[in-house]
């Protein structure tokens, strides 16, 4: 009777022991993915390029969670929302994205990543010569202004500063927008660049006695800065439209070229070939400056665009 009821007992093992382990094992994988996530969801364990990049903003309230989902590291994102340089806050703003190789998408768009550039890359503040440019470089330089290009090329993904701004609409942004004066000229940042860009201002000023840098600023016409457009030939919203863009316009051009659009009207596809001492540029004490702030130059771009400085401080970092 004890053998037979052994023998029952080993039966009913083997029958219910297939179904006991996959419940363990599904137990035990839950466990370790949540307790992964508990370990790595933190600033002290996320990837040093992430701390890197928040670095540059550091009035944002970040944290990191590595999502097995998408095998991506899920930032959440909470800051302050001002509607003027001077007020309070008046709440708080947040979103989520994922570092998606330091594009920073919202998860909507991680199957479209490769559509978008990184937002950290290195910045080239060396001008190349247009003498030394290969018949290959040109044909590139070609392709890279065409019309077709930059209709259909992926471009800079817009949704970290979207958030950053408060840019969603025109409206919602010209709540952030303000009124100032740079270099004796009236102009619309936005009010999270007030600062830098009186510092970059006073820097100037502090050197007016120079000849080079005086002339600079008795030239200027313009100091033109918020203005909610589109990148010409593209569907994705200029700087401008951030107000944490500048161009500095001087009142006489005597000849020279400032923006590689003007001389492609010109020039048509030599417009890459315009020599650097044919090309408007301020100074480069003015340049450096404004890179001491963190905004960075538009005539170091293969589009030169020599009037034009944009706050990337994320990028002046090397």
């Amino acid at each position: 009777m004890k053998t037979r009821r052994f023998f029952l007992t080993i039966l009913t093992l083997l029958i219910l022991l297939p179904l006991i382990l996959p419940a363990q094992e599904k137990t035990k994988t839950s466990l370790s993915i949540e307790s992964m996530q508990k370990q790595f969801s933190s600033r002290a364990f996320c990837p040093p390029e992430i701390k890197e990049f928040m670095h540059f903003y550091p009035d944002i309230e970040y944290s990191a969670l590595f999502d097995i989902e998408t095998n991506d590291w899920k930032i959440e994102m909470t800051a302050d929302l001002y509607f003027e340089r001077t007020a309070k806050p008046k709440g708080k703003k947040s979103a989520v994205f994922y570092w998606a190789g330091g594009r920073l998408l919202p998860k909507d768009e991680l199957a479209n990543k490769e559509n978008y550039w990184i937002l950290q890359y290195h910045y080239e503040n060396k001008l190349r010569d247009p003498k030394t440019y290969t018949e290959e470089e040109i044909a590139r330089l070609k392709d890279f202004g065409s019309t077709e290009n930059r209709k259909n090329a992926g471009g800079t993904p817009m949704f970290f500063f979207d958030f950053l701004y408060s840019a969603q609409s025109k409206a919602i942004i010209e709540d952030h927008i303000i009124r100032t004066t740079f270099l004796g000229k009236n102009t619309r940042i936005h009010e999270r660049i007030y600062d830098p860009l009186k510092n970059v201002e006073k820097k100037i000023l502090a050197r007016a006695n120079e000849a080079e840098i005086k002339e600079f600023v008795e030239s200027l016409k313009s100091t033109d800065a918020y203005y909610w457009r589109e990148i010409a030939g593209t569907s994705r919203k200029s700087f401008h439209s951030y107000g944490i863009a500048i161009d500095l316009l001087p009142k006489r051009l005597n000849g020279k070229a400032i923006y590689w659009g003007w001389e492609k009207d010109r020039l048509g596809d030599k417009w890459m070939l315009v020599p650097l001492e044919k090309r408007w540029a301020p100074p480069s004490a003015v340049r450096e400056i404004f890179e001491s702030e963190g905004f960075i130059w538009g005539g170091y771009w293969i589009i030169f665009d020599n009037m034009h400085f944009e706050y990337h401080p994320e990028l002046i970092y090397n």
